[in-house]
């Protein structure tokens, strides 16, 4: 359903993503750790053409996006939905606006977006929030009123890029809940960019592990993160193992 082969990207001296290739298929949860600056962003980015590869192809659907048109691009985003770090609302419209904004704009009738916007909302627990502006919601609220405006297009794929990264600790498992209930009951394939363990722990189906621009490991959770053979994966291991210590510490206390 779904591939990259071969990409790349630099920018001036640096190369952000280096010859990288990864597949998923319908439905799979894909996550993609590593250290900050070692190129998931952009990797994730490329996808949808948000940045332009230099080089390699990107496959959905047997189309490669890299060959399109900028008409073409516009509608091949239309199955492609992306969770942004910061939530990118507009202060002007409510929530339900928020939502409804891309069905309006891809010529949906108001009244039929309307409803799909308050369905949208519903799933991620904001039922009673719709007329709400973004200046009256919290970070945890906003990024689900984002995540509802992914949701709303039924893209088949959804592409998050650490969607938790720019919220404050205490509602980022609000937000942790919502995506975890997407990846186990949605048939929408996922790629997501994450530094949450948690996340990636409890439902990822495959861990994908970058470096300096490189895939340097690849596997089910339990093989990345009990038996690592990259430097990175050791260091994930040995967090975990922290983790728990920590944890268990605490609950001695």
């Amino acid at each position: 359903m779904f591939a990259i082969s071969n990409i790349s990207k630099q920018f001036g001296e640096v190369q952000a993503v280096d010859h990288i290739s990864l597949t998923a298929k319908q439905g799979e949860t894909i996550v993609l750790m590593g250290p900050s600056g070692c190129g998931k962003s952009t990797t994730i980015r490329m996808i949808n053409r948000l940045i332009e590869p230099d080089e390699g192809s990107i496959f959905f659907d047997s189309i490669d996006i890299t060959t399109l048109n900028r008409t073409e691009l516009l509608t091949m985003r239309k199955r492609i939905g992306f969770v942004f770090q910061h939530f990118n609302l507009i202060a002007r419209l409510s929530a339900i606006e928020n939502v409804m904004l891309g069905l309006v704009m891809g010529k949906v009738p108001r009244e039929v977006a309307y409803e799909k916007a308050k369905i949208a909302l519903t799933k991620v627990g904001l039922e009673k929030e719709l007329k709400k502006k973004p200046n009256v919601l919290s970070g945890g609220q906003k990024q689900r009123v984002a995540i509802a405006r992914a949701l709303v297009l039924e893209p088949e794929l959804i592409l998050w890029d650490e969607p938790t990264a720019s919220l404050d600790p205490m509602l980022v498992r609000e937000v942790l809940v919502i995506m975890e209930e997407l990846a186990k009951y949605r048939a929408s394939t996922m790629l997501v960019v994450t530094h949450e363990l948690s996340f990636a722990l409890n439902v990822a189906d495959k861990i994908i592990l970058m470096d300096k621009g490189k895939i340097v490991e690849t596997g089910a959770t339990q093989d990345i993160f009990l038996n690592p053979t990259s430097n990175v994966g050791q260091d994930y291991k040995e967090l975990i193992e922290y983790q728990m210590n920590a944890s268990k510490r605490v609950l001695v206390k």
